[in-house]
Formats: structure tokens, sequence, C-alpha cells
């Protein structure tokens, strides 16, 4: 089963074992907690249920404790919470303009949005087959994008407050809501040219909004700072130490980045421009969690990503502020600001590609050019997530239940959009048609060779650089898409 599954129930245990001054200095087992208070609490809150099913999945000390009590309570614990995910879908589709015609319900925009994000392939498996609490998490980002569509400025903010002390991932996608909350609710009113009118700023939203950042804040984290132990905290949500890249490449411009360091060394080797003593053994391609450095180009440090990440955000950053557009360039930003934290950040999960995938859905149904968009950045982020399920068991389940999102995906676009031109050009079809020979090659030809003794990463390595060709080409697409639309709605107002 998945890691995942003890990384949680040791959360468990600690939360319940252990006074809370002990919370963040536990390290019995390697998953030590490092998620942000309000997660540690949801786990004590849990905790106290759990003990009901089995109070040995409790105990610390029990590593790799894994009763089918224990199992089942798990999964039924992601059940449960994912309530809150189903409601805020619901708020979501209320807040799509329903004016295109449809002759079925299958064919409405509210329905398409709904089984797009319900039935989503990557939160499905990530969630209820590996394991983990992500549609209760995107439950309450969802919620937040709702309530801004809905100008419930000060709920929108609370509930994305709340979720950033939940999992500190989701600060990826701050700058959104920090410029659209600035720029929609603390300017009152814009001058006729859609500019801002700075007459109009009002200090009492500005105070409104502070006072929930910092009553969250102060709640969070508020018991470890009178503890003295808020740097404790900060290193354990931060490891830095952790590398560059996760336990296989995230399919972003690192796996790029890393893949092309390998080709370069082994051209200079075969080259004799290296020398084979001096370098590392496989030290990129182990699948480990570590340091590394690159052998033929300048190794990536922490402030390298960071300064990669803030310009890659910038342009969206300023559109949004400039030409905000109302919710649809609120979630532009978004998605833009999920994908280039994806593409440039440090130690990025690969799971971290549906921070894009999932409000892109939103987007997806409202016009032709986002349609397809999507279709490119979910079914190659989607595929990325497969090594995720590695056991021959989990095959055909994994691939059925792509063909299954995928086909209803384009189905539903394509009926959606019917008369507009095509969702996806050549090119770009002859790319996603590609991911099934890569698929076959990775899963049932490669383990049949001797390859798979000598080179075990190889299909990770493959997976994570194919599918980071794709996710970079959509993140490119949709960023000319915007900043075309900006271009175009400023020419017609002039």
């Amino acid at each position: 089963y998945s890691t995942d599954f003890e990384v949680h129930r040791n959360w468990l245990a600690i939360t319940h074992s252990l006074p809370l001054s002990q919370w963040y200095f536990e390290a019995t087992s390697e998953w030590t907690l490092d998620y942000p208070p309000f997660f540690a609490w949801f786990e004590y809150a849990l905790s106290h249920i759990a003990k009901y099913f089995d109070p040995q999945m409790l105990v610390v000390e029990n590593l790799n404790y894994a009763s089918r009590a224990t199992i089942f309570f798990q999964r039924l614990s992601v059940i449960l919470t994912d309530t809150l995910f189903i409601y805020a879908v619901h708020e979501c589709c209320r807040c799509i303009n329903g004016k295109r015609a449809a002759k079925d319900i299958l064919e409405k925009p509210t329905f398409i949005l709904a089984v797009l994000l319900l039935w989503n392939f990557g939160l499905l498996i990530v969630d209820h087959i590996h394991f983990q609490y992500n549609g209760f998490l995107f439950g309450l980002m969802l919620l937040s994008v709702a309530r801004l569509c809905q100008k419930r400025y000060l709920e929108g903010a609370l509930l994305f407050a709340v979720l950033l002390h939940f999992k500190h991932i989701y600060i990826y996608v701050a700058p959104a809501y920090g410029i659209y909350l600035l720029r929609s609710y603390c300017f009152t009113a814009n001058n006729a040219d859609g500019s801002v009118k700075w007459r109009s700023f009002s200090f009492l939203h500005v105070t409104l909004l502070g006072l929930i950042v910092f009553l969250v804040s102060a709640l969070s984290l508020g018991p470890f700072l009178v503890l003295g132990q808020l740097p404790q905290v900060i290193s354990r949500l931060f490891p830095f130490k952790r590398g560059l890249c996760h336990a296989y490449w995230a399919p972003n411009f690192w796996a790029l980045y890393n893949a092309m360091d390998k080709a370069l060394t082994i051209l200079g080797l075969k080259c004799n421009f290296l020398d084979g003593t001096k370098i590392p053994k496989a030290s990129m391609t182990g699948g480990l969690v570590q340091e590394f450095q690159h052998t033929v180009l300048p190794s990536v440090t922490p402030m390298a990503t960071l300064i990669c990440t803030f310009i890659a955000i910038l342009p969206s950053v300023f559109c949004l502020w400039f030409k905000p557009q109302g919710p649809r360039g609120f979630l532009q930003c978004l998605v833009l600001c999920a994908l280039s934290s994806f593409m440039f950040g440090w130690h990025v999960h690969e799971k971290a590609i549906l921070l894009a995938i999932l409000p892109l859905s939103l987007l997806s149904i409202q016009r032709a050019k986002d349609a397809g968009i999507y279709l490119i950045l979910a079914t190659t982020g989607h595929f990325s997530l497969f090594p995720l399920l590695f056991t021959p068991p989990e095959l055909p389940i994994k691939i059925l239940l792509m063909l299954l999102f995928t086909v209803y995906s384009f189905s539903s676009l394509k009926s959606l959009f019917r008369r507009e031109k095509l969702l996806l050009n050549w090119l770009e079809t002859i790319y996603l048609i590609q991911l099934v020979p890569l698929e076959i090659f990775c899963e049932i030809i490669f383990p049949l060779t001797h390859w798979k003794q000598h080179f075990p990463f190889v299909p990770l390595l493959l997976t994570s650089v194919y599918c980071a060709l794709g996710i970079t080409y959509a993140w490119l697409k949709l960023y000319v898409s915007v900043l075309t639309e900006r271009t175009s709605a400023r020419q017609k107002a002039e």
C-alpha cells in the first residue's frame, strides 16, 4: 500500500499521544510532521475517532502498522471529508454563466464542469487509491474561488487564509489572491479605461483583510510562537535540504534541465571531455529525495528557483492588476501562478499539477481556446501521475480510469464547442497519442528487458521528461492566450 498511509498514521499517533510541544520535534518515524498546524489539529481531531477503530494505530512506536481497521478508517475519513469538495463544486457551478444553449442536460456547461471536477482522474487516484486528503483541501480552495466570484470577498479571503495553514503548497497561488483582493476589494472603483481609481482606496477594507490574515495566523502559529518553537515549525514546512527534485522528477522545467545535464554528461564522457572518476554515480537518477550537484550545467539553489518562479508569475500578476477582467482574470492568474510555481519551484511534488488542472476546469467550459489547453494539460498531467500506482494489480485500474475520464473530457468539451474549430491542432494530437506507446514501453516492454536491473529509473525519467514537454507547452500557450486577450481588450477600449 502507499507510504502515505503510514505518513498519516504516524501523524495521528503524534498528535494524539504527544503534547503540543513535541509535535514538530518527534522523529521516531522518517515521516515527520511537515504540514502546517491546522492540518496537525485536523489529525488530532481524527485521532479521537480513530481510537474507536483500532487504538494501536495511535502508538508512535508502531511503525508501518496497517491493520484492516486502520486502513478502513483512513479510507473512510477521506470519503467523508470529501463532502466539502462536493459542496465547493456545487458553489462553483452556481458561478458559471449558463447562457450557452444546450438541448440536453448532459451538454450543459455546469454539468460538464461538475463531472470534470468530481470525477477528476488525478484527484481520484491520489486520494482514494494512493491515499491523501487533497479533496478536502481542494474543496477549501474551490470554495474560496466561488466566494470571490460571488463578490463575497471577506469569506473568500478567510477560506484561503485557513487553507494556507492547512497545507502551505497553496502559497503557489497566493499572489493571485493577494492582487485580486487588493484590486477588486480594496479599490472600490475604476476609471473609464479600466485602470484603478486611486481615490477609491478603502483603508477599512485593507484593515479587514489584514485582520483576517493576522487572526488566522495567530490562531495557527501563536501557540508555537509562545513555546519558542516557530523556527522549528518553519524548518519542517520548508525543508530545503531535500533537494531540487522530489523522489521522481515532477514533469517541470527542472526535469528537462536534469535530463539535459545527464545527456551532456554522457556525451562528455564519450568524447573524453569529462573524467568519469570525478562524476557522482547516478546521483540524479536514483529516485531518492536528496541534494545533488549537476555535472555539466550549473547546480540550482533554492534562491535560483525562487527568482525563476517570481519572474514567471510576474506577467500574470501585472495583467490581473492593470486589466483585471473580473473573476475570469482572477482564474487565469491563479492557474498561471500555479503552473509557474510548478514549473520552477524547489522540490515540487508531481501531485502539485492538480493545483493548476482543477481551477483550469472552470475556464475550460467558457472558451474553446481554454478547453484545448485544458485537454493538453489534464491529459499530460494525469499521465505523469501513473508512477504513483506501480503495482501490477493497479495497472488496469489506472488505465481504465484514465481512459474513461479522458474520453469524457474530449467528447463533452467537443460537444460544448461544436461550432468552434478543432480544439487541438494536428501536432498537439500527435503528441497526446504518443502517450500510448510510452505507457506500453514503460509498463510492459521495459520490465521484461535486462535494462531494468541496471537502469531502473529509465521509465520514470522518460515519463517525467515527455510530460514536462506537454506541460511546458500548455503553460506557454495559456500565457500567450491571456496576454493576447488582454491586448485585444485594451485595443477595443481605446
